[in-house]
């Protein structure tokens, strides 16, 4: 600890004396100040035991002693060291009543000690203190590594819990709450999860100081009164922070507790921030895994995996294709005319207004970043729950395999409802705030090729009815109606019955509409002539013109089939419309 008044008076070789305050010996002396100025606070900072001879001052009148001494206990001055036997052969009774009175400690300072020796006194004092502070500091860091190395952070955060003589708390990038030390600060750290979000959205490095405690004033757990001092401090080296640290304290650190709450959070930085290198072998490993799963090798896969990806070969996983609005946006637009979806105007329904802010603000978190914000969701998923995850860019998309009905999964739905939801809350929607993700039926090793190419159809169909995630479960669901409604699609269509529009603009008969009803009541005559309110020999004149006309035979199912999709691409269908 610092040196204190007390600690100078019991000095053997500086003879100070108590002369009044000694109520107050107990006060830390930051250092020690000479000055005869009749009014030395402006070059003072607080802390100081001042020494004077009294060389200026009117010492004998206790109105300006009263005001001079006033001024010091104003500027904190820790102590006043009166040199005896100088100007005064003993301190005036003015001053020492004027202390007294203040409970300003005086000590007297006899002729044979100097100014000096009391110096270098407190700076020697100060020194060691400080050399028992960095001391301790790098104990504690030695402490810190063997822990995070044998336990793990959990272990360190119970080693800083001790260093600080209070209690810390690991939050991930998501901003959810992953260990705590001890036990009991479980409920503190996640009271705090809001200004841990803040933090987060500031760039790294970032630390801030909040309060703590319990919302309704109340005392906290093993009677803590939950007045805690909380340092938060952001971990990771990239643009986004990986995790932050909490600590909790009754004070502010000293200089030991700070070199162990530094030195933590360059070592859960570690364990959290994987090294580029590190993260580029992972990618170029999970890229091979890939690769020889797609070419029909799901042992030599499992054996290139190894413990890293091999227990996810060894479950029904899901195969999840993601893809930005920049790759998809112009296939979407044709896909939707344009439109936002069915789909997401009945989430736009059925939600409250809190949760559609919500979830722009998890927008704004990712910065436009969708893909990247998933990513994130994934893998802050697959730590928390200890899944294996295979995570691997393909151009413009990003292909994850996770394992069938897991945590990964689950996070990946949540994010793509959350985007879903803020795109559906926007009145401005752009592309950079559309996502898109496809996701396989749950498959084995053996069927990784069928699971790509279910993914591929389900990011199809998500893109065409405006949605963000799409299960291939659902693919079989709905209508293939708004399949048809690409540019494409409808130029085929015009292009085959252009002829008997153009027929029909003569007025020598209803050749289109004759068609609709004969091929909806599957060639039947008698039902399709009532429909039309015709004679079913006018309806068979008319499906002979059509045969003359097209130079196609009606009595060819694939004929019957274009014909019939011809006429539905035809048909004005809102996009997203199930029938």
């Amino acid at each position: 600890m610092p040196p204190t008044l007390a600690s100078l008076v019991h000095h053997s070789a500086l003879k100070l004396t108590v002369r009044a305050g000694g109520d107050h010996l107990d006060t830390p002396v930051r250092w020690v100040h000479a000055s005869e100025l009749t009014d030395p606070v402006p070059y003072m900072e607080g802390g100081e035991l001042l020494l004077i001879t009294a060389l200026k001052l009117d010492v004998e009148d206790a109105d300006a002693m009263r005001r001079y001494v006033k001024r010091l206990v104003g500027a904190g001055v820790a102590g006043l060291g009166f040199a005896v036997g100088v100007h005064h052969e003993e301190i005036p009774e003015a001053l020492a009543d004027a202390a007294a009175e203040a409970g300003l400690p005086l000590l007297e300072v006899p002729r044979r000690t100097p100014f000096l020796a009391i110096s270098k006194a407190v700076s020697e004092a100060i020194a060691a203190d400080r050399y028992r502070a960095v001391t301790a500091g790098f104990a504690a860091q030695r402490e810190l590594t063997k822990k995070a190395l044998s336990d793990g952070p959990e272990g360190l955060l119970t080693a800083l819990a001790s260093q600080v003589d209070g209690w810390a708390a690991l939050y991930d990038a998501s901003g959810a709450v992953v260990a705590t030390a001890p036990e009991w600060a479980g409920r503190r750290a996640a009271r705090i999860t809001a200004d841990v979000e803040r933090l987060r959205d500031r760039p790294t490095p970032a630390s801030s100081v909040v309060g703590g405690g319990s919302v309704d004033g109340t005392d906290g757990e093993d009677g803590e009164d939950g007045e805690d001092r909380i340092e938060l401090h952001s971990l990771g080296t990239g643009r986004r922070a990986r995790g932050v640290l909490a600590v909790g304290t009754a004070a502010a650190p000293g200089t030991a507790e700070r070199y162990a709450v530094h030195s933590a959070i360059a070592l859960l930085t570690l364990t959290t921030e994987r090294s580029r290198a590190l993260y580029a072998a992972e990618q170029r490993i999970g890229a091979a895994v890939l690769r020889m799963l797609l070419a029909g090798q799901p042992d030599h896969a499992r054996g290139v995996a190894g413990d890293l990806y091999g227990g996810l070969l060894d479950a029904p996983y899901r195969m999840m294709l993601a893809e930005a609005a920049s790759a998809s946006a112009g296939r979407a637009r044709a896909g939707r005319g344009g439109g936002g979806g069915a789909d997401e105007e009945d989430v736009a329904d059925t939600t409250d207004t809190a949760d559609v802010q919500a979830a722009a603000a998890v927008l704004a978190d990712v910065r436009g970043d969708l893909v990247g914000g998933l990513v994130e969701v994934v893998e802050a998923a697959a730590a928390r729950s200890g899944e294996a995850v295979l995570v691997v860019p393909d151009g413009q998309r990003l292909v994850v395999l996770a394992a069938d009905g897991g945590a990964v999964v689950a996070a990946c739905a949540r994010y793509a409802k959350t985007v879903g939801l803020a795109r559906s809350g926007s009145e401005q929607g752009t592309d950079e705030d559309e996502l898109v993700v496809g996701v396989s039926a749950p498959a084995g090793p053996v069927a990784a090729g069928a699971a790509y190419k279910q993914a591929e159809q389900s990011l199809s169909v998500a893109r065409r009815r405006g949605r963000v995630l799409v299960e291939h479960e659902e693919v079989a669901t709905g209508s293939v109606v708004p399949l048809l409604a690409d540019d494409a699609v409808r130029a085929f269509a015009d292009g085959l019955l252009r002829a008997l529009h153009e027929h029909d603009a003569t007025g020598r008969g209803d050749l289109v509409a004759s068609l609709r009803a004969w091929l909806s009541r599957h060639g039947q005559w008698d039902a399709a002539a009532a429909d039309l309110g015709v004679h079913r020999h006018t309806l068979r004149y008319r499906m002979r013109r059509v045969e003359e006309i097209l130079g196609r035979s009606l009595d060819d199912p694939d004929v019957r089939m274009e014909l019939w999709l011809a006429l539905k691409a035809t048909t004005a269908v809102p996009a997203g419309t199930r029938e």
